[in-house]
């Protein structure tokens, strides 16, 4: 989404980054390290980043003719559940990531995507392409180990914990016959025909 030229941004936040010293100068660059806490909802529903947990980035930015091409890597820690057997899991994930911000003052007649990023003036906010390329790159079915048994569907118990574990059920062709334990006797007359005791129906 195209950023509103006059959007401020915070030049304290470390997801924003200065590139004043790049001069608008193309092919001019500069790398650099930043340790920064992580943004909220860098999740989706079983794993994620916690919000405030230490991220690594590595960044080069270089001017270009339409505005500074940022490119990265970001290092950051994930927790959720696995999702067989509900056990928590943490875990470490690398993504790398590419955005071009445009200068606020070039339009599309000059080749500018309109809906790519702006600078704000000199300053470039990190926090949304951050977001939705480790979004993207979190594991949709996480897993504490490959080889994880889960739980049993019937009792809930951990199968790894007991690899025998199982429960007895009863063969489905004799299952008809279960509702006659215990209901009432069935006699036979003298035609050999069957017939209820209406003294235990009662």
């Amino acid at each position: 989404m195209r950023q509103d030229t006059l959007e401020r941004l915070d030049h304290r936040n470390p997801l924003v980054v200065d590139t004043r010293e790049l001069g608008r100068r193309p092919g001019s660059m500069r790398r650099e390290t930043r340790d920064v806490p992580a943004p909220a909802d860098m999740s989706i529903e079983v794993i994620g980043v916690p919000e405030g947990a230490p991220l690594q980035l590595e960044l080069r930015l270089e001017a270009v003719m339409e505005g500074v091409l940022v490119s990265g890597a970001a290092e950051v820690p994930l927790a959720g559940e696995c999702v067989r057997c509900l056990d928590p899991l943490e875990r470490e994930l690398r993504v790398d990531f590419q955005e071009l911000y445009v200068y606020p003052d070039r339009g599309a007649e000059e080749g500018a995507d309109e809906d790519a990023p702006r600078l704000v003036g000199d300053l470039l906010d990190l926090e949304p392409v951050l977001r939705d390329a480790v979004v993207l790159a979190l594991p949709l079915t996480p897993l504490c180990r490959e080889t994880c048994g889960g739980l049993c569907l019937e009792c809930g118990a951990r199968l790894d914990d007991d690899p025998g574990h199982s429960h007895e059920t009863a063969d489905p062709r004799w299952a008809a016959l279960q509702g006659l334990f215990g209901g009432p006797t069935a006699e036979a007359d003298d035609n050999g025909a069957h017939r209820v005791d209406e003294n235990q129906e009662k």
